[in-house]
């Protein structure tokens, strides 16, 4: 896969230095900080101090940062995907990358310290230049992770009508979607990978991934397409009240040769355009097609081919959707099942444009039920860079499960995200969620904040409303604030 596939998200951002902002920046957040924290304390109503902290955030550092004097420069930097999957690892055009897509900390690509953020170059550059791989002296193997805390005024709308209403959950992906836990400073990802990509370039390679994740995502990360208690899907991979949890959403192995490789084990799903790994996504939320209509992880054979130009083409099989070296089972003596394709393609249609289209259908387990063999479900992402400075994402799912009724879902996401330099980006998200005739929407406002190179902090507002559906007695119609923080090392 070459450089102008892998720019799917990002396509270039705006970098300015910031070292001469001097010691009055860090004092001036940590008063804006503990002031407002204390504040909140006092006053013991957490949802409204909140709501001013966020405000004041977003607006505070917003203001920090476009009153300084930038100086503008032009440097590509795009996203590389830390679940490896659909994706792919961005590349950087300084000419010191060498071939373009192995960018090292000189070139202002990576971790390197002294980058185009807004805390960068101050202090004696310890966080910045923090990595896993260099504690541990490995520099042949993929060896990283990050650390996610956040906050939430309201919990993100539940998995299906019956739980608006407060009943049990019905269904195993019933009962949040990954912000569930209101007015509380969450631990969502303690996230720790450990890998080695197989390059088939020059013959015959293999590789491996393996990645483990604490936190409140968690439970909702496990393999709950598995039965009950087994690998990966409750018992001891939950802990207390079941909020915090471990997870390990990809255990594989990896075979290549030249243009052709395929994984076997437990991965990442293809379909969708945001992904579980928090550093990948723009957004502290997620949206309510990813939660509900797209599966998290599989477990099975897909393989890839790269040779065409601009295009690559997936293809394999797996044990249903959410599934960890096992079938689902209901443990009252029904039959196993889960048995499924999943494959599709990413085509650039032009340097600024790129298609994906990936599909799954058969039997997805859990969700399915024991003979059926036309589940189906597929997603659609259109990526195109309206500038360098300016991204626009089209998304629409579609899923089809029979199960002792027919479960009919179909989304249309889209995307704007607009990136003033290194260090201030700024999207929005509305959506169009149907579940079997009932329609909800959501519309989702943020700012990414990268103080530090690795360090990065993403304060939004969402608001979500469903006509004519009633909660407790009155229409549905939610405001959340929210924001979160990732340290990647």
């Amino acid at each position: 896969m070459n450089c102008s596939e892998a720019e799917e998200q990002f396509r270039k951002r705006r970098s300015w230095s910031a070292q001469s902002l001097g010691p009055w920046v860090c004092k001036t957040i940590r008063v804006l900080a503990f002031s407002g924290w204390n504040w909140m304390t006092r006053q013991g109503n957490i949802r409204r101090s909140f709501e001013v902290i966020f405000k004041t955030w977003t607006a505070g550092i917003a203001v920090l940062t476009l009153a300084t004097a930038p100086v503008f420069a032009e440097d590509s930097l795009a996203q590389w995907s830390y679940d490896q999957m659909v994706t792919p690892v961005g590349c950087c055009d300084d000419d010191c990358c060498g071939d373009g897509c192995d960018c090292g900390d000189g070139c202002g690509c990576g971790a390197g310290v002294g980058g185009g953020a807004l805390l960068s170059g101050i202090g004696p550059g310890w966080i910045e230049g923090f990595s896993i791989a260099g504690l541990l002296g490995i520099d042949n193997w993929d060896v990283g992770g990050w650390t996610q805390y956040g906050v939430t005024s309201e919990p993100t709308l539940l998995a299906s009508l019956s739980d608006y209403d407060g009943n049990p959950a019905t269904s195993a992906r019933d009962g949040g979607s990954f912000n569930n836990i209101e007015d509380r400073f969450n631990l969502h990802q303690q996230y720790f990978y450990i890998g080695k990509a197989a390059d088939g370039s020059n013959g015959f390679d293999v590789g491996f991934r393996a990645d483990f994740v604490y936190g409140i995502d968690g439970p909702d990360t496990q393999s709950f397409g598995n039965p009950a208690n087994s690998f990966d899907n409750g018992g001891d991979f939950t802990r207390g009240d079941g909020s915090h949890g471990w997870a390990i959403p990809q255990l594989y192995g990896e075979l290549a040769l030249g243009d052709f490789s395929v994984i076997v084990g437990h991965f990442y799903t293809l379909v969708g355009y945001e992904v579980v790994t928090a550093p990948d996504n723009f957004f502290f939320s997620h949206a309510l097609t990813q939660y509900n209509s797209e599966p998290f992880t599989h477990t099975g054979v897909l393989g890839t081919y790269s040779g065409f130009e601009n295009l690559t083409l997936y293809g394999g099989w797996t044990l249903g959707w959410d599934t960890g070296f096992d079938q689902w089972n209901d443990g009252v003596g029904g039959p196993s099942h889960g048995n499924s394709f999943l494959g599709g393609f990413s085509a650039s249609l032009s340097d600024a444009i790129t298609l994906t289209y990936i599909n799954t259908f058969g039997n997805f387990g859990a969700i399915s039920r024991p003979g059926n063999d036309d589940d189906y479900g597929h997603s659609v992402v259109l990526d195109v860079a309206l500038t360098d400075s300016l991204n626009y994402v089209f998304q629409s799912d579609y899923k089809r499960v029979k199960q002792a009724d027919l479960d009919e879902d179909l989304g249309i996401n889209q995307y704007l995200i607009y990136s003033f330099n290194d260090i201030l980006s700024f999207g929005s998200r509305i959506e169009w969620w149907r579940d079997n005739g009932t329609s909800f929407y959501g519309y989702t406002s943020g700012v990414n904040v990268q103080l530090l190179d690795n360090f990065i902090i993403r304060p939004e507002w969402r608001t979500d409303w469903s006509p004519g559906t009633v909660v407790q007695g009155s229409s549905f119609d939610e405001n959340i604030f929210g924001c979160d923080m990732i340290l990647t090392y």
